[in-house]
């Protein structure tokens, strides 16, 4: 410890004496004038280095001298300049796509494997949208979500179910951002196909666990997905034609090359080839979506950006049964440098995420959504080249209407109802750094205070001794508790306020040149939460904010890791163990009923949920073959007890398993690049079935059969795997010609396993007996897309 305080001194005493000279700039594609995150920037022979941040800017800072300084980026031509520091420089570079495709590593932890070995940053993946698209996927529908659970940790409900869970966390913990702008509902097609059309991507970042302090709001992860900027060099098409969706991308440069623009949109026609099966030809299943994204350069210290997304969902059943969701969200940025160390961002931001269901049997129509308005404000700021500091502020604004009901008729039996609006404002303030203490230990260490004021301009129900759900003796069940009348709050009171410090620390000890030991323990806070008694998210789940009888989820993880590259890199292996703890975990009485009610309180009970496991990502990154082996053992649980509200709780109030535990998982992923034409690729999965809760017996009363059910979540489906295989043709090019295209063929689940989404039990009609029956969703399913690019 003493030697760790005395470097730290020194460090400060050389930020303060030294004469230093900086060097900053930004990184770009020179084919597209896209920026690069995570490019390597560096003094060859020293240990001054620096990371693009993801707006491909960079700032480093050495002595005087003379130098070699280098630019690497995977699968692009490596930069070497040399360069004499008397002053300051600004130095933009735009690195060319390598030609030997062959050395492209497919995913790395970050860009560079000299700068992620070394780093302190750990339980983090990236994905480029070209990683993402060797991966076969449903239909040929390339696929984001589908990707990164293809990464260790990372797991979901099955298939057709939406969302993904990450280290034994709910889906609702997860937060997810398109440009900095949350996204509620990730998926299409209930669960099939992910919103985000891999075309109008740029790259995919999650965290698992090691969360920098600049984010906040969820307890488990963050999926941090940036759209492309558009071509600033030229006007560029691309697209794809699939079986059943089609997507369109145009780009191109603006203002006389001081800006560019980017448009994407992906539609599906599935509604059109039902109408030739008599079945459901008067049934509709379709989705589409828009990627929007333009940005202006000022002058070299400013730059604006504007984009949005908007996607949507229909679903009808023959006119009796209508629904339709979909996300929208908007971000305008401004992007300003200082000086050589300063770097900002401001961002304005909106999301808003509703859905409907029309159900004309009853004439009724029910709309919810849920909307936020954020504004956030974030500084870089590079002290030197062993000690960087990122700080800023936030600010969410938000609106839930948890659901209106209006009748579509007069004929209609339902009456008109308006549940209470919610509002709340969450705000944020953190500060973080990354100091270098020697040659080989690393500290990344930050902390965050976030508020939670949840606001007023709404009822509250009040209940006897505070407790909105009591247990009944007689009956052995959870029940509501009595009611003594409600208080309405305005809108300039407060119901109830929140706030909580979030430190997070992360520390890396870089044992040789090719290998590392990393640990780290973040702190987390979730204000929002996602109320639904099934194990897959679904369109109609409920949105609600903490308050007098919620209490916001917290969060502690504790990580350690070891990696190390083998042969040049050509070789990698990841190591990581976690453990994780969440309070205020809520659960739900059996039976209750979460629609339509402004007293969600009375269905709910609050305990606490754990996770931990252990995580092994070997991957080959060189050659004609590039792939990773991921393996997860973990284990997921959660306890409920009574509480308060008496009675031992859910299970007795013994730890149970949760409905996203999966004792074992793994995922192989493969790619060989045969020759110029050719290119396959394949994946399979094994995951342990998911827990459920079956039957484990009957009783007769009054003639009728009763079940009686095990323990919670006691039992569990059978084994899920499947195999994944695909093949890309590309035709040999002219070099005469701009059109360039591919075909690609996939066939998902090539031995057309019947994976069992759910196991239901019933009494045979004709013999009396009671049989279980297995839902599955796919079997085989074969696909052909072709894409292209003009």
């Amino acid at each position: 410890m003493k030697h760790i305080l005395l470097s730290i001194c020194l460090l400060f005493v050389t930020v303060l004496t030294a004469q230093n000279y900086s060097i900053r700039g930004t990184v770009k594609d020179s084919k597209n004038g896209e920026t690069l995150m995570g490019a390597a920037v560096f003094l060859k022979s020293t240990t001054n280095g620096a990371v693009t941040n993801p707006y491909g800017f960079y700032s480093l800072t050495a002595k005087e001298g003379t130098y070699t300084l280098v630019v690497s980026y995977m699968g692009y031509q490596e930069i070497s300049r040399e360069i004499t520091l008397k002053e300051d420089y600004v130095l933009d570079f735009e690195l060319m796509e390598s030609s030997e495709q062959l050395d492209e590593i497919i995913i790395t932890a970050e860009e560079s494997e000299r700068i992620s070995i070394k780093k302190p940053q750990m339980s983090v993946s990236k994905l480029n949208a070209s990683t993402i698209k060797q991966i076969p996927a449903v239909l040929g529908e390339v696929d984001v979500i589908k990707s990164i659970q293809m990464l260790p940790g990372v797991t979901n409900g099955g298939e057709g179910t939406a969302g993904f869970n990450v280290r034994g966390g709910a889906a609702d913990q997860n937060l997810v951002l398109l440009d900095e702008a949350i996204i509620y509902n990730t998926s299409h097609f209930f669960g099939f196909f992910s919103v985000f059309n891999n075309d109008a991507i740029k790259n995919v970042k999650l965290y698992k666990g090691d969360i920098p302090a600049k984010f906040g709001g969820r307890v488990s992860s963050v999926l941090d997905v940036h759209q492309k900027d558009g071509n600033s060099k030229a006007f560029a098409l691309s697209g794809g034609v699939g079986l059943i969706s089609s997507r369109l991308t145009a780009e191109a440069p603006l203002f006389k090359d001081k800006g560019s623009f980017l448009i994407a949109g992906r539609s599906s026609y599935a509604h059109l080839l039902m109408k030739g099966i008599e079945e459901i030809k008067d049934d509709k299943i379709s989705f589409y979506d828009l990627n929007l994204k333009t940005n202006y350069e000022i002058n070299k210290n400013n730059r604006v950006y504007l984009s949005g997304y908007f996607g949507r969902d229909v679903f009808d059943l023959s006119n009796v049964i209508k629904n339709n969701y979909g996300n929208a969200s908007a971000n305008l940025r401004w992007n300003h440098v200082f000086n050589d160390k300063l770097f900002s961002n401001l961002s304005l931001i909106y999301s808003k995420y509703d859905y409907q269901i029309i159900l004309d049997f009853v004439k009724l129509d029910w709309i919810a959504d849920i909307k936020n308005y954020n504004v956030k404000y974030d500084f870089g700021y590079y002290v030197n080249d062993k000690l960087k500091i990122d700080f800023g502020a936030s600010g969410i604004m938000y609106n839930l209407n948890p659901g209106e009901v209006k009748p579509t008729s007069d004929t209609s039996p339902i009456n008109p109802l308006k549940l209470e609006q919610k509002r709340a404002f969450e705000s944020g303030l953190y500060v973080s750094a990354e100091m270098e203490l020697t040659d080989k230990l690393t500290l990344n260490y930050g902390l965050r205070y976030s508020r939670f004021n949840r606001l007023g301009g709404q009822n509250i129900m009040n209940y006897v001794n505070n407790m909105p759900v009591v247990y009944n003796d007689e009956l052995d069940i959870y029940e509501e508790g009595e009611e003594t009348g409600d208080t309405f709050f305005k809108k300039s009171e407060s119901i109830e306020t929140f706030d909580n410090f979030e430190p997070r620390l992360g520390v890396s000890y870089q044992l040789n040149g090719s290998s590392s030991v990393k640990a780290s323990f973040t702190k987390s806070s979730q204000y929002l939460h996602l109320l639904s008694n099934t194990s897959a998210v679904t369109p109609l789940d409920v949105w609600t904010p903490s308050g007098k009888y919620i209490k916001p989820q917290l969060s502690k993880q504790y990580a350690l890791g070891y990696y190390k590259n083998f042969k040049d890199s050509k070789y990698s292996l990841e190591l990581e163990t976690y453990f994780k703890t969440v309070d205020n975990r809520i659960d739900y009485v059996d039976g209750s009923d979460l629609i339509g009610t402004n007293t969600i309180e009375t269905e709910i009970l609050s305990g606490e949920a754990r996770a931990y496991g252990l995580e092994v990502l070997l991957r080959k990154n060189k050659g004609r073959f590039t792939g990773w082996f991921a393996y997860t053992l973990s284990k997921s649980e959660q306890r409920t007890p009574g509480g308060v509200a008496g009675g031992l709780g859910i299970n007795d109030g013994k730890w149970y398993n949760t409905a996203y535990d999966r004792t074992h998982d793994i995922s192989i992923t493969g790619a060989y690049k045969l020759n110029d034409r050719w290119n396959f690729s394949a994946n399979a999965v094994f995951q342990t079935g998911r827990p459920v809760t079956y039957p484990d017996g009957q009783y007769k009363y009054e003639g009728l059969s009763i079940a009686s059910f095990s323990d919670r979540n006691a039992s569990r489906l059978p084994a899920y795997h499947r195999l994944d295989v695909s093949a890309t043709y590309s035709p040999k090019k002219n070099l005469n010609r701009k059109w360039q295209g591919e075909w690609v063929f996939g066939i998902y689940n090539a031995y057309n396993r019947k994976n069992a989404a759910s196991v239901s039990f019933r009494q045979n009609d004709e013999t009396g007996v009671n049989e279980a029956t297995r839902t599955a969703i796919f079997g085989i399913i074969p696909s052909i897309t072709y894409n292209f690019k003009f």
